[in-house]
Order: structure tokens, then sequence, then C-alpha cells
């Protein structure tokens, strides 16, 4: 199993659509079986084409830009987390190629006002994978410190709210840096979680921040904030940072991380 975690940082990046395109032709590549994406994002005044999926919906776009290259077995879970940059509806998606059994939305901030861009959703989906059902859910959460919204009280709500009653594996942009201690990282290490990272026989440094970025103006150092956590120890192949101008080409002002279990 082939997975991917992306925080898009999407319709603010220079030659957006490029960016898409190549990011649809590695998934082609790559061939994923299930992608959480984060800042997934929608404008306001688009038209709908899909329940509450609009035209320029990020995730749409890229199934379109997939379509293109022949590739049609994709299908997206999206929903919106708050209002981002005054006119976009940012949210979370979740796409795989597997069957999906049950659909997860649900927030895990104090607040659930849509126009307070602090407020914070999971998006997830369950799906069935050779006769199994495996749970992901894409995450975005607020940071350690964060006096109104803080990350503890967020990841308790999401602790709370996933499916436990079988596998299941948290991907995203956890906005904590794995290499600080007593902080986020280590809080979400206290519960029963295994990080794929420390798993992977084969990874490289995991750096996928670096410099100043949205959420982060200030930071001059290497963060690995972007990860996959899985409830079970599985047999990890590998775990690689992606589109890091290095493996890829950039796509977001965040780089990617890829998985294999075995």
């Amino acid at each position: 199993m082939k997975l991917l975690t992306l925080n898009c940082h999407s319709w603010q990046e220079e030659n957006q659509l490029d960016k898409i395109s190549c990011l649809a032709s590695v998934i082609k590549e790559k061939d994923y079986d299930v992608i959480a994406l984060q800042e997934v994002s929608q404008h306001m005044e688009a038209p709908y084409v899909n329940k509450h999926i609009k035209s320029d919906n990020y995730g749409y776009v890229l199934l379109q830009e997939l379509k293109k290259l022949g590739v049609h077995d994709y299908e997206l879970v999206w929903d919106m987390a708050h209002i981002g940059y005054e006119v976009y509806e940012e949210g979370l998606a979740i796409l795989t190629k597997h069957p999906v059994v049950e659909e997860h939305s649900f927030f895990i901030s104090r607040t659930s006002d849509v126009n307070d861009w602090k407020t914070r959703r999971v998006v997830g989906a369950t799906i069935s994978y050779n006769d199994e059902l495996l749970s992901f859910y894409s995450c975005h959460l607020g940071w350690w410190e964060d006096d109104k919204e803080p990350f503890k009280d967020q990841f308790d709500s999401l602790w709370t709210s996933i499916k436990k009653d079988h596998p299941f594996f948290l991907l995203g942009d956890f906005n904590n840096n794995a290499f600080i201690r007593n902080e986020g990282y280590d809080y979400m290490k206290k519960h029963p979680l295994y990080d794929t990272y420390d798993l992977a026989l084969e990874k490289d440094e995991g750096i996928t921040v670096q410099g100043k970025i949205a959420g982060w103006d200030e930071n001059k150092e290497k963060l690995r904030i972007d990860l996959i956590l899985t409830s079970d120890p599985y047999k990890i192949a590998k775990s690689h940072v992606i589109f890091n101008g290095t493996n890829k080409p950039v796509v977001s002002d965040h780089f990617g991380v890829e998985v294999a279990l075995t």
C-alpha cells in the first residue's frame, strides 16, 4: 500500500495549474492507494459541480487532470474547515482508488465558526482494502502554544472522534515539529500511535518545511511537521519526502511525505 500526504497551499502558489499537473503526473506514476490533502480550497463564488464541491475545488481540478492522463479510479472526499484568504472555502480531502465504506467529517477546534481561520476540521474515509476496513484521516492542526486554539485540545478532540475498532492512519500537517521535545509531537506519541517514519526501513531526513512559510512566519529551522501516523506497527518499506525539489519538483510551501507499506 502506498500513501501520500501533502499540504497543497492551494490557489496561493505561483504557476498553480502547472503544479497541479505535476502532482497529477506523479500520482499516476506512483499509483498511491490513499492521498491525504490539506488546504484544499475552492472560491466562494465558484459554481457547484457536485453536492458541496465547486468547479475550482483544488481536489476536483486535480481529478480532472488525472482523467486527462487516463486515470479515472480516484474518488474525492472533501469538506470545508474555514474561510481562508477572505474568499476561499478551505478544506481537507482524501483521495482513494479503493471503495469508500464511510466518510468522516468533524470539527476538532473549540470553535466551529467557519469565518474563524483557526477553526479546524478533520476529513476522513473508511475504505475496504483486501477485505479489511482501514480508516484514513486528513489532519491540519494548530500550534502547541496557541492561547485560543491549543494543539493539545484539538488532538484530544481528534482522538475521541476517530474510529478505533479497526486500523487507522492520521496523515497531514500537524504544525508541531517532530524535532522538538515535550510539545505536540511527543504528546501524540503518548497515545498508542506509531510514526511510519520511525518504522521505515528506508528513509531520508524527513524535512517537510524549510524556512519561512504561512503560519511559521519567523521560522529559520528545518521542520518535520507533515506526518503519517498509524494505530498498528506495520512493516514500512520506505518513508520519503517528496515534492522538495530533489524528489520531484516543488508544488507547495510544504513538501509531501510518501510511505510504502509491505
